[in-house]
């Protein structure tokens, strides 16, 4: 097991995927989830404490739209836990970091902004044209 410097960062200085960048990321990941999964559980508490116990119709609605965009919220969460679960794996299977079509590094920078990247930018931007051609035709 690594231990993290408490104030460390990923360097373009260092190795690419080095030991401590690989734990960094682990880490970072680990946090994320708990947090999204700390806050589906207060969802959960909160439409658990019962039904909704508004007498004006207005007030009643109101409390039902703020449900079903906290559900969907809750649903955008589950799919995103689902992609740092996949992380993860690739973080136990050493193939974190790298882009999974060229496999080539990702970069720092992306991996900071979105460590759930697969794709290297230049790979992304690739996969996103396409889709914009084929969804034109």
């Amino acid at each position: 097991m690594i231990t993290l410097p408490p104030d460390y960062r990923p360097s373009e200085d260092e190795d690419f995927m080095n030991p401590l960048q690989v734990e960094y990321f682990r880490q970072k990941l680990l946090k994320w989830r708990a947090d999204l999964l700390k806050e589906a559980d207060e969802t959960l508490a909160s439409l658990s404490e019962g039904g909704i116990h508004e007498a004006d119709i207005t007030d009643r609605a109101s409390v039902e739209t703020d449900r079903a965009l906290e559900l969907r919220t809750r649903d955008r969460a589950r799919k995103l836990i689902s992609k740092i679960n996949q992380a993860l794996l690739r973080v136990e299977n050493g193939s974190y970091g790298y882009c999974e079509e060229t496999g080539e590094p990702i970069g720092l920078k992306r991996l900071e902004a979105r460590p759930i990247a697969t794709l290297s930018i230049e790979a992304q931007e690739r996969h996103e044209r396409m889709e914009k051609i084929h969804r034109d035709d």
